[in-house]
């Protein structure tokens, strides 16, 4: 993997180039943004040209280089009564890479079957981590560490490493990766140079998915569109085209039924049921299904406020109105919707009780529906 093997982020590329060609690479980097931006391709990237560098007549396959180490979340595998680091997945890590470069975190869980497990970096890697800094390289220049969705560091294993980050070895880098920088110690954030990616603009994503995924054109600059700047984010529109039908369905009886709750009682029940149905489609696809209501929520705003250039939805259920409901849509409630969706969207991806969240997710939608109307009357 090089630079050109990334999409955007051309000034972070020159930037990093630069900093190697002139011998300023600092030891400890911190590359900040979301899976979906390229951050842990660009880490990769930046290894291979360090080593490229050293070596102009080698060329470098980053993922079997052993100067090269990678260190991630992982749990526990069945059975299993020892401790559980990265080395005991590095065959499913090669395979994740070479076939999901801008996969996310729940991605690999997917990879290696974590099921409702959630993984962690612990003090057993720091161990591991540590025992490689104190290696020689075996190709007699750098060695590089990237640590990826490093805020995944419990603090045992933070504190561990802590010193390493202050009194580095020569000739070691160490590239720490993370979508929230604020969920490293700040202590460590200090000792590091911070890169912060950039979303990617509509014809990069565009062209993306015209040439690596095979899309058409008009489709891919139709999913660009909502995809907000995140590669990942796209390819998971990809997915939902299959799901669209089911997912409209479910938002049309979704906010109908908050609807009817003020003057209906029964309609909480039925909330209760719609979100014990929706539970029952499996994490993944519940936050797909809230990713959609987001689309959603926001295609209505677009439409109440005239941007109707800006909207791409099309609605199979010819009793919904789309330009209807956009009426109870606008700078009064879109923010709060947003941010309780997105609020949904955490817990569950940290395997919080599906029906729960969306029980309780489905009531607050009841208040910040009616609270439009009312406004609207």
């Amino acid at each position: 993997m090089t630079f050109e093997d990334i999409i955007g982020q051309e000034h972070l590329k020159s930037f990093l180039q630069q900093n190697i060609q002139s011998g300023r690479a600092p030891h400890a980097q911190l590359f900040v943004g979301k899976d979906g931006l390229g951050a842990l391709p660009l880490a990769i990237a930046y290894a291979s040209y360090l080593m490229e560098s050293e070596n102009p007549n080698q060329k470098i396959n980053p993922l079997e280089n052993p100067d090269i180490h990678f260190f991630f979340p992982v749990v526990k595998k069945e059975k299993s009564s020892s401790a559980f680091i990265s080395k005991d997945y590095l065959k499913e890590w090669r395979e994740f890479i070479t076939s999901k470069p801008y996969g996310t975190l729940n991605d690999w869980y997917g990879a290696i079957n974590a099921g409702n497990k959630q993984g962690v970096i612990t003090v057993e890697e720091a161990h591991a981590i540590i025992k490689t800094l104190g290696l020689k390289s075996f190709g007699g220049g750098s060695k590089v560490l990237i640590i990826w969705h490093a805020e995944k560091m419990n603090t045992s294993c933070a504190n561990k490493l802590l010193k390493w980050f202050e009194e580095p070895n020569q000739k070691t880098n160490i590239i720490l990766v993370a979508e929230q920088e604020n969920g490293l110690l700040q202590t460590i954030q200090s000792r590091c140079q911070s890169v912060h990616l950039h979303p990617l603009s509509e014809p990069q994503i565009t062209n993306a998915l015209v040439r690596f995924h095979n899309l058409d054109e008009a489709s891919a600059k139709q999913i660009a569109r909502r995809a907000e700047g995140n590669l990942s984010t796209a390819l998971k529109l990809i997915d939902q085209e299959d799901d669209k039908v089911e997912f409209e369905k479910l938002f049309i009886e979704w906010v109908r039924t908050a609807f009817q709750a003020k003057s209906n009682k029964k309609a909480i029940n039925k909330l209760m049921s719609w979100s014990e149905v929706v539970a029952k489609l499996g994490r993944e696809r519940e936050k797909q299904f809230l990713s959609y209501s987001l689309d959603f929520f926001r295609q209505a705003l677009m439409i109440n406020y005239g941007a109707l250039d800006l909207v791409h939805l099309e609605i199979c259920d010819e009793t919904f109105s789309l330009e209807k409901f956009a009426n109870f849509i606008d700078a009064q409630n879109i923010e709060s919707i947003c941010d309780e969706i997105e609020r949904a969207i955490y817990h569950i991806e940290r395997n919080a009780n599906g029906k729960i969240v969306l029980t309780d997710l489905s009531i607050k939608l009841t208040r910040l529906l009616h609270q439009k109307a009312k406004q609207n009357q």
